[in-house]
């Protein structure tokens, strides 16, 4: 299983960001993936999650109504569509993988100890 993030980079307060997460080794309808972001001195949060068996979204509050999650089966890849990026989303963030022994049954979760696979992160700067 690999996990390859990209799309990060440096945006203005208010602007949008696309982060992208490739896939590869398993198939997503038995996995959840689901992003997480760590900002400096802090722990790592998370943010969304994504229940590929029946598309389901799970979002962490702080983000809701900003964030969209999505995947493209076709290309193995699930994105991160971040609207009105605020200074506070400021951090590096991960995808992260686990795999469901009964996915249907899966209700979702953004706890990190619950994820099996990581990627290596992507940086996302918001400047206010």
């Amino acid at each position: 299983v690999q996990l390859v993030e990209s799309g990060g980079g440096l945006v203005q307060a208010g602007g949008s960001l696309t982060l992208s997460c490739a896939a590869s080794g398993f198939t997503f309808a038995d996995y959840a993936i689901a992003w997480f972001r760590q900002a400096p001195g802090k722990e790592r949060e998370g943010v969304s999650c994504f229940v590929g068996a029946y598309s389901g979204t799970y979002y962490a509050d702080s983000v809701k109504g900003r964030f969209t999650i999505s995947s493209d089966n076709a290309k193995n890849t699930v994105y991160l569509r971040m609207d009105s990026l605020k200074p506070e989303d400021t951090a590096v963030y991960y995808c992260a993988a686990k795999f469901l022994v009964r996915p249907t049954w899966f209700t979702g979760s953004l706890s990190e100890a619950v994820y099996d696979y990581w990627g290596q992160g992507t940086q996302v700067t918001v400047s206010s």
